[in-house]
């Protein structure tokens, strides 16, 4: 089992537009509603891979209700806590060549009490789990070191998806795995990094800070993964992007499907972030739809120059 929290998740509507151009009136070319945030993610291309899941989230008002019977079509298990405010909604709208331009919310401001009872159900349901994974932002009246929180307390593996200063709290409680982009790594270390060779040595400093593994997603260049056995990096060749929204997500359930650790589960996640893409939405790949034989999976190449696009 799988537990994965997502202290702000959303309904998720992403629009398919012919262009993009600001001022004017568009028409759709196609429209869907997806259940949303990291966490939420995760715990659906889990639940299409076969693995036992969990996804635990705070849940208010009609759009809390929507969410909650999307979760429910799709056969994704949940633990819904229910909150006074109005559970955000997300906008995408995805241009032909794959530009994607995201509206977030902002989401609810939670009480003090609700969000003690998130902890304590991500925190009783992490009991007997193979891995206790938190994601994604976090809305007002949740504190910044509610990842972090987590992981110190969880009765399991942790893995931890999110960024800026949750990110820094969360990787001081030494979980035993972080998934920043390569946008979300350099701001936690401070400095540009432009090269493969400044990931490792980034993904390095955080293992020296107690972080068991790091697995660092890097959009069109694929992702790397720093671990005690090694250091790895897998790739695929381009793909046609319909959409990038939750691809980091799909790699991060793509590795703990395959294990969590080593560079076969590294494989299966940058062939789960890559098929991620081909489709619309932030709909996610069922392992039917990876593209594994085109992963690459070798020692990595320090002077390779990166592009500095994320997933």
């Amino acid at each position: 089992m799988i537990v994965t929290v997502t202290p702000n998740p959303s309904l998720d509507r992403t629009v398919e537009l012919a262009g993009l151009v600001r001022g004017e009136v568009h028409r759709a070319l196609s429209v869907r509603l997806d259940p949303g945030g990291k966490g939420v993610n995760v715990a659906r291309a889990l639940t299409r891979a076969g693995v036992d899941a969990l996804a635990v989230l705070p849940s208010g008002r009609a759009p809390g209700g929507r969410l909650n019977g999307l979760l429910d079509a799709l056969g994704v298990p949940a633990v819904t806590v229910p909150i006074h405010g109005a559970t955000r909604s997300n906008i995408t709208l995805v241009e032909p060549d794959g530009t994607t331009t995201k509206i977030n919310e902002s989401g609810p401001v939670l009480t003090p009490e609700e969000v003690e009872e998130v902890t304590e159900q991500a925190v009783a349901r992490s009991r007997g789990a193979d891995w206790l994974v938190t994601c994604g932002s976090l809305p007002e009246g949740m504190p910044v070191d509610l990842h972090a929180t987590l992981v110190r307390r969880a009765g399991t593996r942790t893995a931890v998806d999110t960024s800026g200063a949750p990110l820094a709290a969360a990787v001081a409680a030494r979980p035993d795995l972080v998934k920043p982009n390569h946008e979300e790594l350099a701001e936690l270390v401070g400095r540009p990094l432009a090269s493969l060779g400044d990931v490792l040595a980034a993904a390095r400093e955080l293992r020296a800070a107690g972080v068991g593994a790091v697995l660092v997603s890097l959009g069109a260049g694929g992702a790397v993964l720093v671990e005690e056995s090694g250091e790895y990096h897998a790739a695929t060749p381009p793909v046609t992007v319909r959409s990038t929204v939750g691809a980091g997500d799909a790699t991060l359930a793509g590795f703990l499907a395959a294990g969590g650790a080593g560079p076969d589960a590294l494989a299966r996640a940058v062939a789960y972030g890559a098929a991620a893409c081909r489709l619309p939405g932030s709909e996610m790949p069922g392992p039917h739809e990876l593209p594994l034989a085109d992963v690459r999976v070798g020692r990595p190449h320090a002077d390779l120059v990166l592009t500095g696009d994320a997933a």
